[in-house]
């Protein structure tokens, strides 16, 4: 900017890298990373909507999990990979609000529908007999809602108190997406109070939520390992897969969010991992661990994908 006084109406994003070689590579890796994003989520959709016997509350929440992680994905990767392949490294103020409030909204869902699924599990072993009675498709929808609900309630405070920041001096943000811990440190003001706003309303709530979900899903693995016989290995399993699902999505969300706001120089590769690499392997580990899932997918695979059988040779006399 020529003159500091002058408003800001854009940001320049300096990437992952200045290097055009490392770039082009990034390029690559980042395309097939959200690609098997978007394969692996619809999988996961697909098969729990033409599979009768997936018609639970587990799979249903499983199913709105991959929905969310494809939104998730798509609010940073789709910018990135248009910078990555155009060379065109900025973004205005409002698109720069906008991946902010979109970014914070699904990651929101995303929290709060996994403390949903901890719920799930909660009932399950400890209520198996009113389980599916509890669990009816009107709380099921009702808890999804919920989560949205709850990941827009988060995000909108965040932009609230975002937007009233005067941005008129630098407009260089030292990573490859909008967010609030670099774009707060472009105003041009005071920013103590308002970062402790910031911490409180992402770092405080993450840490909370995520102990509250580590205590009950201790409980939960307890209450399997001393009286669940029937059906324990499988719910080993799903727990083991939430408890990963839960620490890959709140432990790299903590070290962003859960200090007052200083970049450090692994704050992208943190970012890459939640913004990108998690929501991949949400369902993945999912259907890994999932015995059901697994089989379902390959019956799938096999209907839709049939295999060629080599016809056998006809000897004309």
């Amino acid at each position: 900017m020529e003159n500091d006084t002058m408003e800001v109406t854009e940001f320049i994003l300096l990437g992952l890298s200045q290097n055009p070689k490392v770039q082009s590579i990034l390029s690559l890796v980042f395309l097939t990373i959200y690609c098997i994003t978007w394969l692996v989520n619809l999988i996961i959709i697909t098969t729990v909507i033409t599979t009768p016997s997936l018609h639970t509350p587990m799979y249903f929440l499983l199913a709105n999990l991959a929905v969310i992680d494809i939104s998730e994905s798509s609010v940073t990767s789709l910018k990135t990979l248009w910078d990555l392949f155009s060379h065109t490294h900025t973004i205005s103020y409002n698109w720069c609000i906008a991946q902010i409030f979109f970014l914070h909204l699904t990651g929101g869902a995303v929290y709060f529908l996994l403390v949903v699924m901890a719920i799930d599990r909660y009932i399950a072993i400890y209520k198996p007999l009113r389980y599916l009675i509890i669990m009816n498709r009107g709380v099921c929808i009702g808890l999804v809602a919920g989560a949205w609900l709850g990941g827009f309630a988060h995000s909108i405070v965040q932009i609230g108190i975002l937007i009233q920041l005067p941005f008129c001096g630098s407009n260089v943000l030292d990573h490859f997406y909008c967010d609030i811990p670099q774009l707060i440190k472009l105003a041009c003001t005071n920013t103590y109070i308002i970062e402790l706003l910031m911490v409180s309303n992402s770092g405080l709530l993450l840490t909370l939520i995520f102990f509250a979900l580590l205590l009950s899903y201790t409980v939960i693995w307890l209450k399997i390992r001393t009286h669940v016989t029937e059906g324990k290995h499988k719910a080993l399993s799903t727990c083991s897969a939430q408890i990963m699902v839960m620490s890959l999505n709140f432990v790299p969300a903590m070290f962003i969010y859960d200090r007052p706001f200083k970049v450090f120089p692994g704050d992208k590769i943190i970012s890459v991992l939640y913004t990108l690499i998690t929501p991949m392997l949400n369902s993945i580990i999912f259907t890994l661990r999932n015995t059901e899932m697994k089989t379902t997918v390959r019956k799938l695979m096999k209907k839709f994908l049939p295999s060629k059988r080599s016809e056998p040779l006809q000897i004309h006399h």
